[in-house]
């Protein structure tokens, strides 16, 4: 029985867990620099870049990776880690190599042989353990696991020395330098010496040795013709700015103070302190570490957006609604800016600013449908004009995107009902329906 039990057990470990909930961080600078730093790698890499969508991930680990199609999540952690844009673009290329090579299509072709001989040794195990032989059967389901796990590893390694060889190509072909990629690896093995991650043995791993990677990529790399070309010196000063951001966001106060003291002026440390003051509530010195950075730039849209998001979270409205403005008009097809717009004049409760925040708003969701904090505010704006059926609506797109099934079927259910059969918002209250409805029906499943 003990036997069995022990069988059991082993068995529940290879049941997929629940996934671990990650913070999406939206910053419409970020993703503006994103988009540029890789869209060279992205046709090197035969892709489209409208459809290639990077995301931030907040998380202080050292990762990155490609999951549903081609969508490329980056961790805070690894911008922080990184130096210079040249590292960030080298881990940039190998994901997109993931991606062009079909590798989370592919998944199963290392997953299905590995599953067989699970099964096999499974069959074997329960039939040794049927027979009386207990000790025996666990022996065969270890040794079977252990193949398994061998062959899924092997398939692994494979997908990433395939991946790095291609993030080469793509690198080349886009005329960036491999420093920024090989420097990277280095950071990786000294992360790993520091873990003290035996580097004798990539059997067990589902990663090449960083070492092995380094040598290899070496001998492709020096030869390139842009080995010695040195980063882009702007897209170098937009890194800066955006890991100062980062930073000043995700770090305790304190240690963003340690990193841009007072007297660093940079746009990096502005950034920094700006952020790590609102964060920790000090308005005043917030709106002074901003004000000092628009007007190094007075034009630039995202010391504006951060300037008109500090007096709007302090509760000066009318002080920030100029500012955003000036902001949304140097970045007209930013939709967060114009997200920041629209949520200010809703705020204002002025019926002539809420009739200023609707186009707005609409036009910051044809750009970007992925935003809920976009579809609250419109929301809020066709409720107060007594318009139902469409605050319903807008109340089940934020509710889909947010993951609330039974929010956004209960929301659809009310829109729909009101609407005009087979117009556009009908049929979309409609989409929304089937959709929440298959996730409640799954959810049921996985409570049986």
């Amino acid at each position: 029985m003990r036997a069995f039990l022990a069988l059991l057990a082993i068995l529940l470990t290879l049941l997929p867990g629940p996934a671990v909930a990650q913070s999406i961080l939206r910053d419409a600078e970020t993703e503006a620099f994103f988009r540029d730093i890789s869209r060279d790698l992205v046709l090197a890499a035969g892709l489209e870049p409208n459809n290639v969508h990077f995301i931030l991930v907040g998380d202080n680990s050292i990762n990155a990776f490609v999951t549903g199609g081609q969508n490329v999540f980056i961790h805070s952690g690894l911008i922080i880690a990184a130096d210079n844009v040249n590292e960030l673009q080298g881990v940039i290329a190998h994901e997109l190599g993931h991606i062009a090579a079909g590798h989370n299509v592919r998944f199963n072709e290392g997953a299905g042989p590995a599953s067989r001989i699970s099964i096999l040794s499974l069959i074997g195990a329960v039939a040794a353990m049927a027979a009386g032989a207990g000790e025996a059967g666990m022996a065969i389901l270890g040794m079977g696991q252990t193949a398994a796990m061998g062959k899924f590893l092997a398939f692994t390694r494979d997908q990433e020395s395939r991946t790095d060889q291609a993030g080469a190509v793509f690198l080349s072909k886009a005329g960036i330098s491999g420093r920024g990629s090989i420097d990277f690896f280095k950071k990786l093995q000294n992360q790993e010496f520091r873990l003290a991650i035996p580097q004798n043995n990539e059997y067990v791993r589902t990663h090449p040795l960083s070492g092995t990677r380094i040598s290899n990529l070496l001998a492709v790399y020096e030869k390139d013709a842009a080995w010695n070309k040195p980063a882009d010196p702007r897209l170098q000063a937009r890194f800066e700015r955006i890991k100062g951001k980062l930073i000043g966001f995700v770090e305790e106060p304190r240690i963003v103070m340690q990193k841009y003291p007072d007297g660093v002026n940079t746009p990096a440390a502005l950034y920094a302190r700006a952020y790590a003051w609102h964060r920790s509530g000090y308005p005043d010195q917030a709106m002074a570490n901003a004000a000092q950075l628009v007007a190094k730039a007075p034009d630039d849209p995202f010391f504006l957006e951060l300037q008109g998001q500090i007096l709007l979270e302090s509760g000066k409205v009318d002080d920030a609604i100029p500012v955003l403005r000036h902001a949304a008009d140097r970045a007209p097809f930013e939709p967060m800016i114009l997200t920041l717009l629209g949520h200010a004049l809703v705020s204002s409760e002025t019926p002539a600013l809420q009739t200023e925040a609707e186009p707005l708003l609409k036009k910051s969701v044809a750009l970007d449908r992925e935003n809920p904090f976009t579809w609250y505010q419109l929301g809020v704006i066709y409720d107060r004009r007594g318009d139902k059926p469409r605050a319903a609506l807008a109340a089940a797109e934020r509710f889909s995107l947010e993951g609330n099934a039974m929010g956004a079927m209960m929301n659809a259910r009310l829109a729909r009902a009101a609407l005009p059969a087979g117009s556009p918002d009908f049929i979309r209250a409609d989409d929304i329906m089937m959709v929440a409805g298959d996730a409640l029906e799954q959810q049921k499943k996985k409570k049986r």
